[in-house]
């Protein structure tokens, strides 16, 4: 199978963003099933008008700045940081003095919540004649060779 590659950005956006919304553009860069991941670019002024709707969705400032609301509290935002919006909650996002751009990552169906202390790796209770598991005698293998940087690049190679 080829890469598939998904365009975003400037010459990619839509000029609308969604509905309600003014001084703002996108790009859907994936919509299925399991959920949605758009772009999106407030242009100075720019908002989304306080709206629900039944999915957690993630709000990550990627470029500049501007403000976020989530029930009755409003926030000011920035590039890297993520707004949680809580499923069925009011919520919106505006610009005032600066440009924004944000990607929105929407997850469809219903909250894990009742699985998450598996995922968080909380331990289960033993249950009777069970016993913990004994502790292993190992260790890491020695490093063969010398960790290389470029610090031009300032990545690990």
């Amino acid at each position: 199978m080829p890469i598939e590659i998904r365009r975003f950005g400037v010459g990619n956006r839509r000029p609308g963003g969604p509905p309600g919304s003014e001084g703002v553009s996108g790009q859907v860069i994936h919509n299925d099933a399991r959920g949605l991941v758009s772009e999106l670019a407030f242009e100075r002024g720019g908002h989304i008008e306080p709206h629900s709707n039944p999915n957690t969705t993630y709000f990550i400032v990627i470029e500049g700045g501007g403000w976020t609301l989530v029930g009755d509290e409003r926030l000011r935002v920035a590039a890297g940081e993520a707004v949680v919006w809580p499923p069925d909650e009011i919520h919106g996002a505006w610009t005032d003095y600066s440009p924004m751009r944000a990607i929105v990552v929407e997850f469809a169906g219903a909250d894990d919540s009742a699985i998450q202390g598996i995922l968080a790796g909380r331990a289960l209770e033993l249950l009777p004649g069970e016993s913990h598991a004994e502790k292993a005698d190992g260790e890491l293998a020695p490093r063969t060779e010398p960790a290389v940087r470029n610090t031009t690049e300032g990545e690990p190679l």
